[in-house]
């Protein structure tokens, strides 16, 4: 079966879809086989090999909602807290009806909501050319030469879409969830996940920016398809997206949460902390026009995660909980 991989990775290789790949197999928590096979980019002498760096995208978000939960774990966040508890600026939230028009929101945005993606935000860079678009990509969407707070107080004087709670947006949630973790800690985000996440795991190459000794192993994409600059220190430590990983130090994270929570003896979340994101926040009474997986029947959105019904025939089978990245990574756990 590697062998058959590797030459289905080969072939796409051969045919110039991919400049390279890499697959890890690992069986009761131990890896038992890393294969790979062509170069690290377009162009890149340098082969594919188990010290490659990928962005990792919006797979930083289920990372950064374990990171929350830790702290609702030690008490220092609430799931119903309304998020301008930390950053004020989030106070007498309004809605956008239309042409410059806003109504006062229904309720504020709470940590809850940032988590599942209820809160009313967009992302600007996916819209760019709707009303409320426009106003995010003005307000700084794009940018990494100031800070998640800094963003989010951006964001903060912006409308919503929608009333908090009442439809399912992928938006700039886990970014502001990321300044919220730093105020409701005391600690920079890197510095918190490092401390939190992956110290602790083991997870030593996963980091918001790369250093110097590090440039040669970032696998790059063809010059036609613009992608972050993780080379290129900045003051933003983007929650929702900024994070950059081996397939190995994330399978130690995916391995935890298959531990519900625990790796190698080491305890990242509480097994029922775990259970609590994986309860669909949408399944009723939310608009689910945005949803991405509407075309699955039973598919849901969690704390941080995607919920996929493993047979959507068979409900009983339950689901498996997952996340994606912009450049074209995965991630998915299968009780």
């Amino acid at each position: 079966a590697f062998e058959q991989a590797k030459a289905d990775i080969e072939a796409g290789v051969k045919a110039g879809k991919i400049p390279g790949g890499l697959f890890l197999v690992a069986k009761g928590g131990q890896v038992v086989n890393i294969t790979t096979v062509g170069t690290e980019g377009p162009g890149d002498t340098d082969p594919v090999s188990p010290e490659t760096i990928f962005r990792v995208y919006s797979m930083t978000q289920p990372i950064v909602s374990v990171a929350a939960m830790q702290l609702v774990e030690e008490g220092k966040l609430g799931l119903e807290d309304p998020v301008s508890k930390y950053i004020p600026e989030f106070a007498n939230p309004k809605v956008l009806v239309g042409n410059g028009e806003t109504r006062p929101a229904a309720r504020e945005i709470t940590v809850r909501d940032l988590l599942a993606h209820k809160s009313g935000l967009i992302y600007g860079v996916f819209d760019p050319d709707s009303e409320l678009g426009k106003m995010y990509m003005a307000a700084g969407d794009t940018r990494f030469d100031f800070t998640d707070l800094d963003l989010a107080k951006a964001i903060a004087a912006l409308p919503l879409r929608f009333d908090p709670g009442s439809a399912w947006h992928y938006s700039r949630s886990t970014d502001v969830l990321g300044a919220v973790v730093e105020v409701a800690s005391g600690k920079s985000l890197d510095i918190l996940l490092d401390e939190k996440i992956f110290t602790p795991l083991g997870m030593n190459d996963t980091h918001f920016y790369l250093e110097e000794d590090e440039f040669n192993r970032l696998a790059e994409p063809p010059a036609s398809i613009t992608l972050s600059t993780p080379k290129v220190k900045q003051p933003m430590l983007s929650g929702g997206g900024g994070l950059n990983s081996t397939t190995e130090d994330y399978f130690r994270f995916a391995e935890m949460l298959r531990g519900r929570g625990e790796y190698r003896g080491v305890r990242i979340i509480k097994p029922e902390t775990l259970d609590a994101m994986l309860v669909d926040q949408i399944a009723t009474g939310v608009d689910r026009k945005a949803w991405f997986y509407d075309a699955i029947p039973g598919a849901g959105f969690g704390l941080g995660f995607g919920l996929i019904p493993i047979d959507p025939k068979d409900p009983a089978k339950g689901k498996y909980f997952t996340w994606s990245g912009y450049a074209g990574t995965n991630m998915w756990v299968d009780p």
